[in-house]
C-alpha cells in the first residue's frame, strides 16, 4: 500500500515540506471494554477510520488535511474497577491538546478538528481554555452524531451496541468475535428522577449500571448497516473540512 498524503504516521518529510496543510485532525479514542465481542481498542479504531476516510475525500476535493496519530485513552473514571481500563483525566487531556496546538501552529495550520470517539470525552471546556492561548481554531465532532443513527440502526445503543458493531463489522470484522458470544447490553436506569429523565447528571458507575460492560443490544449488527454510516459520516465530516480549509471567513 502506498503512503497516504494526509496521514501523518504513514507520510514522509519529502512530502510534508512540500504540502501546505489547512487542517489537522485529531482523532481521539479511549482503552476500555467493549462487551465480550469487541475490542478494548475499539473507539480508537473506529475514531481514525472515520478521519482518515474523511481525510481521503476531501484531500480528492482539494482540501489539504493532514490526520494525526491517534490518542488511545480517554476519560474512563467511572471504569476503573474493570481490568486494563486505561483512564487518561481531563487535565492530562488538556495539556496534550495544548501541546499539539503548540507544535502545528507554528507551520501555518489554523484548523484543528479532534473526531471524538468516546463518549467520556467531554473537550468543549478544553476547547476554551486552549482558545485563550492561540489563534487556531479548534472543533470537536463526535462521530456517531454527525448523521442520526436511528436512521440506519435498529436499536443503535450507546456503548458497544447496534451502532459500534456494525462499524466495527464494516472496518475491523476480524477483530469481532460472534455476536452470540455477546452479552445482551442490558442497562441498569437512575432511581433519581432528574437523572433518568436527563435534565440532571453525573457520571456512570459502570460496573452498577451493566453486567457485560455494553449499553445497548448488539444482536441485529451488520457490516452494511456499518458501511451506509460510515459512508454518511464521512461525507459530512469532509465536507467540514473542505470548508474549514478555505480562507472564507468562519461568520457570515
Amino acid at each position: 500500500m502506498n503512503a497516504r498524503p494526509y496521514v501523518l504516521r504513514e507520510t514522509s518529510w519529502s512530502t510534508v515540506r512540500e504540502t501546505r496543510f489547512a487542517v489537522a485532525l485529531l482523532p481521539w479514542g479511549a482503552t476500555e471494554a467493549h462487551n465480550y465481542h469487541l475490542p478494548y481498542g475499539t473507539d480508537n479504531y473506529e475514531a481514525e477510520a472515520v478521519a482518515m476516510e474523511s481525510a481521503r475525500l476531501a484531500w480528492e476535493a482539494g482540501a489539504r488535511s493532514i490526520v494525526l496519530p491517534g490518542i488511545p485513552f480517554g476519560v474512563n473514571t467511572g471504569q476503573l474497577d474493570i481490568p486494563l481500563t486505561i483512564n487518561m483525566n481531563p487535565s492530562t487531556q488538556l495539556a496534550v491538546l495544548r501541546d499539539v496546538v503548540n507544535s502545528i501552529e507554528p507551520h501555518g495550520i489554523r484548523r484543528l478538528v479532534i473526531v471524538n470517539g468516546h463518549g467520556g470525552n467531554d473537550f468543549k471546556p478544553l476547547i476554551r481554555e486552549v482558545q485563550g492561548s492561540s489563534g487556531v481554531l479548534i472543533v470537536t465532532v463526535n462521530w456517531w452524531q454527525i448523521e442520526n443513527a436511528s436512521g440506519y440502526f435498529t436499536e443503535p445503543g450507546d456503548h458497544a451496541g447496534e451502532v459500534e458493531t456494525s462499524m466495527m463489522l464494516h472496518l475491523e470484522p476480524e477483530l469481532v468475535r460472534p455476536l452470540t458470544d455477546a452479552g445482551p447490553g442490558e442497562a441498569r436506569s437512575f432511581r433519581i428522577t432528574g437523572l433518568r429523565e436527563g435534565w440532571a447528571w453525573t457520571p456512570r458507575q459502570w460496573t452498577a449500571v451493566t453486567k457485560d460492560t455494553g449499553v445497548g443490544n448488539p444482536s441485529e449488527s451488520t457490516a452494511t448497516k456499518g458501511e451506509r454510516f460510515f459512508s454518511a459520516i464521512t461525507g459530512k465530516l469532509a465536507q467540514l473540512i473542505v470548508e474549514l480549509a478555505s480562507e472564507d471567513p468562519v461568520y457570515s
